[in-house]
């Protein structure tokens, strides 16, 4: 099968969300980057059993997620480091707020049970519709609502937010904001 234009850019312009499930699945950007190009080269050679007109981003996370548990069993041995307590002390964090509420986020992800954080990385990091994660993951797509539902109750908890004023700007960033030339009244 002769692989179209259209088909290659649309590949490369998924190659971002790859990157953001492999890392959400391996928990370390050096592993991420190893499974999408694992991905990448598994799903260009089997492009011959893509079935054109379907959803290609479905079929590739289908087979990103499908080499992740296949190198998970074959990776029975190596050291884990779920904790990121190895990790953590290569690299400094940034102290911009964002950053670190991002590493709060994080740490709370990783909370979740794996079929939870999965649903939740596929709906709001990858933006699938419902229905293509149940297919991704292999389950009904109640399945899928019902882990996203309990994955965004169980982060809300683990980082105590009880409302939109727990998230978003502090009342030092609403003042500068409000005080600057933007046209926007405090």
């Amino acid at each position: 099968m002769t692989v179209s234009h259209q088909l290659k850019d649309e590949l490369l312009s998924i190659i971002p969300n790859l990157r953001a499930f492999a890392l959400s699945l391996t928990k370390t950007s050096d592993r991420a980057d190893d499974l999408v190009q694992e991905t990448l080269m598994k799903a260009w050679n089997k492009f011959h059993t893509y079935q054109e007109g379907t959803n290609l981003k479905a079929w590739v996370f289908t087979i990103m997620r499908n080499e992740f548990y296949s190198q998970m069993r074959k990776k029975v041995r190596e050291v884990q480091d779920s904790e990121g307590t190895l990790s953590e002390g290569l690299a400094t964090h940034p102290q911009q707020d964002g950053h670190m509420d991002m590493k709060d986020f994080r740490i709370a992800l990783e909370t979740l049970p794996e079929d939870q954080r999965e649903a939740i990385v596929l709906i709001g990091a990858n933006g699938f519709s419902y229905e293509e994660a149940a297919e991704i993951a292999g389950v009904a797509v109640g399945t899928i609502k019902s882990r996203v539902s309990r994955a965004r109750v169980r982060l809300m908890e683990v980082l105590e937010i009880n409302g939109e004023s727990d998230y978003g700007p502090d009342s030092v960033a609403v003042h500068v904001l409000g005080s600057t030339s933007l046209g926007e009244k405090r």
